[in-house]
């Protein structure tokens, strides 16, 4: 509960600074846009959140954002309606998540070793597949799918159908829809008490007949589908999506939130609350950091900063709570 308030402190106090960083932050529009990008940050912070929560990591989120971006452009252009594009591209998700939880439960692999590679190898395969992806690129060449593609905008990013304005945050909904199942298994079901007793000790989950290789394979799926449908909402939102830098870093930015939200790398801690209110620190930051009129080159090492406090902060919680022990 404290670091729930902390966050939720953190996050009140960057909006006051917000708001008294340019006339023009209160407006709706802006607000609107703000939260538009805590809906896509805090879908992929959430599957890092559960991969965290079991005692993982995943580092390749950012590039299976970007092939799955680049991956939903590509089935389109070459045919493939919209509204089967999309599953096709969960679908992998789902893949890629099963190969790295295959690859860390069955093989023994590191973690932080797998996903490491999985970062090259999907940035390698966005490359492959196309340089450069866009909706309305895409709407132009293909006229009989541009009814299904401005729908799919307006329902899962908030875009008008006719101009492609930013109406509503239909992503920061769509994150909170998602937060509540994930809520809902993480603090009402059996699975999300597995997932907490493997992060804190998979020796002792394994002892109390818990099948943790299968509870670890879920995770990981997850997260993985979480990423690839960040990417279709990245290609719908963004007015081009390039193959070499689409997503790149975010997979800090999750982790980041994550951890922000109260999830201990150590794993075992977290909760969806949390994460929410994690992924929308970053959003903030930025926006404040555009309207002092500041580089944007200065947001990495906001990221690393953060990073470092939070889990400085984690720490000394952890080693707080053994004294009291």
């Amino acid at each position: 509960m404290t670091r729930l308030l902390g966050v939720l402190g953190l996050v009140a106090a960057l909006y006051v600074a917000l708001f008294l960083s340019h006339n023009r932050a209160g407006e709706a529009s802006n607000l609107i846009d703000v939260a538009s990008y805590q809906g896509q940050y805090g879908i992929i912070t959430l599957g890092a959140a559960l991969v965290i929560i079991t005692g993982g990591i995943d580092l390749s989120i950012g590039s299976v954002v970007a092939c799955g971006a680049v991956l939903f452009g590509f089935l389109v252009n070459r045919g493939a309606h919209p509204y089967a594009a999309l599953p096709a591209v969960l679908l992998f998700g789902a893949g890629v998540g099963a190969v790295n939880g295959l690859l860390v439960t069955r093989v023994r692999l590191q973690p932080f070793l797998v996903t490491l590679c999985g970062m090259f190898v999907f940035r390698g395969v966005a490359r492959l597949l196309e340089g450069t992806v866009g909706l309305n690129q895409t709407i132009e060449a293909h006229q009989e799918f541009a009814g299904a593609l401005r729908t799919l905008r307006f329902v899962l990013t908030g875009k008008s159908p006719e101009n492609g304005a930013l109406l509503f945050p239909a992503q920061f909904v769509l994150l909170l829809a998602l937060a509540a199942v994930a809520g809902f298994f993480l603090h009402r079901t059996a699975y999300g008490r597995y997932w907490y007793a493997i992060g804190h000790s998979e020796l002792a989950a394994k002892y109390a007949g818990v099948d943790v290789n299968r509870h670890r394979l879920t995770v990981y799926v997850s997260c993985s589908t979480l990423a690839a449908l960040t990417g279709v909402l990245l290609f719908l939102h963004a007015p081009s999506v390039q193959s070499n830098n689409a997503g790149l870093g975010w997979e800090l930015y999750a982790i980041l939130g994550a951890v922000l939200g109260g999830c201990s790398l150590r794993g075992g801690e977290g909760t969806a609350v949390g994460v929410v209110l994690g992924a929308m620190v970053l959003p903030v930051i930025e926006s404040i950091v555009n309207f002092q009129g500041a580089k944007g080159d200065v947001i990495p090492a906001i990221v690393g900063v953060t990073l470092l406090v939070g889990t400085m902060v984690d720490e000394l919680i952890r080693r707080r709570s053994r004294v009291h022990r």
